[in-house]
């Protein structure tokens, strides 16, 4: 304490002392940011979207190990007067980098894209197929079996059905498939996790895994958007009262490829592990990719009496709380 009260009554060492701490943070920060870091994986694949601030940006890479941390990248883009220079882009890297290099790669946004899309409601087969048809991605799944592929991309799943956002996503000519699927998987596990941390109270859901099952239903049952909602409050309902979901899409996807485009009253007769009119409960997997819409939906539900649905024909559905008045409803709008 004597010393340091010794210390600031002398201005000179006072400054002196200053200079150097700054002489040595100032180093020692130039060597930190122009300093190679090695990369996790190669080719290292970064996908900024227009959404993606700084710090978000500067967080993905902290934990992707590719720099020290994020405040020294935060502040050498400020130094630097890139705060808000960085370009939306898929960035691939192919050899180790330091920050510096990295943030003029990232500024400089010379990243060449290409897209491929997933539709809501589509099967694994379904996006396979686009997958393997796209010119410009290396096709490293080809000849895998499903297992295969959900081993290299980390999931823990036994089915790959339903695990993959549908969205638009943008990579380099040659990029692997497996890097592909392996941001669609994770984009979804990132929506059901936050779906499941806000779901309604009482939810007869055991596990987010349950919430994608009955989301990809309520995405193949719903053709208007408005009536999203109230589909998974009857579903809901249903799985309260222990009643049969009794969906014909699930019966569908059972069926597989011998489905002739003609569900007949055999079809719904005939015991299977999607039927849904002689089983109880949820199918054992989704039957499809549902839409963040049918996740919200399926996680938080819209309040209604209604346990049962049809189609109008139209595209909308018409709800009943009874049998009888739904037994009408099907009877005009089905068999008129």
């Amino acid at each position: 304490m004597w010393a340091l009260k010794r210390l600031f009554q002398k201005p000179g060492l006072l400054f002196l002392f200053t200079f150097i701490g700054i002489a040595l943070f100032v180093g020692w920060f130039y060597y930190l940011v122009n300093t190679a870091t090695k990369l996790p994986f190669t080719p290292y694949e970064l996908s900024i979207t227009s959404g993606n601030n700084l710090k978000s940006i500067s967080n993905r890479l902290t934990s992707d190990h590719l720099i020290p941390n994020a405040w020294s990248f935060i502040l050498l883009s400020k130094v630097l007067g890139y705060e808000s220079s960085i370009k939306a882009g898929e960035y691939v890297l192919v050899e180790d980098t330091s920050p510096r290099q990295l943030l003029e790669y990232l500024v400089k946004g010379d990243a060449k894209q290409n897209e491929i899309r997933f539709i809501e409601g589509w099967t694994f087969l379904q996006l396979r197929k686009v997958l393997d048809e796209h010119p410009a991605i290396r096709h490293d799944t080809l000849n895998l079996s499903e297992q295969e592929i959900l081993q290299l991309i980390g999931a823990s799943e036994l089915k790959a059905e339903g695990l993959f956002f549908p969205d638009t996503y943008f990579f380099l000519t040659d990029s692997s498939d497996i890097s592909i699927l392996k941001r669609a998987y994770r984009t979804m596990q990132n929506h059901l996790k936050a779906a499941w941390s806000s779901r309604k109270e009482s939810l007869p859901l055991e596990s987010e895994y349950e919430g994608l099952i009955l989301a990809s239903i309520i995405e193949k049952e719903t053709g208007k958007e408005s009536d999203r909602g109230i589909i998974a409050g009857v579903l809901v309902n249903r799985l309260h009262l222990g009643m049969k979901l009794q969906v014909d899409p699930a019966v569908i996807y059972g069926i597989g490829h011998k489905f002739d485009g003609n569900l007949r009253k055999q079809d719904l007769l005939s015991d299977q592990e999607y039927n849904t009119y002689t089983r109880s409960g949820l199918p054992p997997s989704p039957i499809a990719m549902p839409g963040l819409a049918s996740i919200q939906a399926a996680f938080n539900p819209a309040e209604t009496d209604a346990l049962y649905f049809v189609a109008k024909g139209n595209g909308e559905s018409h709800f009943s709380t009874k049998l009888k008045d739904h037994n009408r409803a099907v009877h005009e709008y089905q068999k008129r």
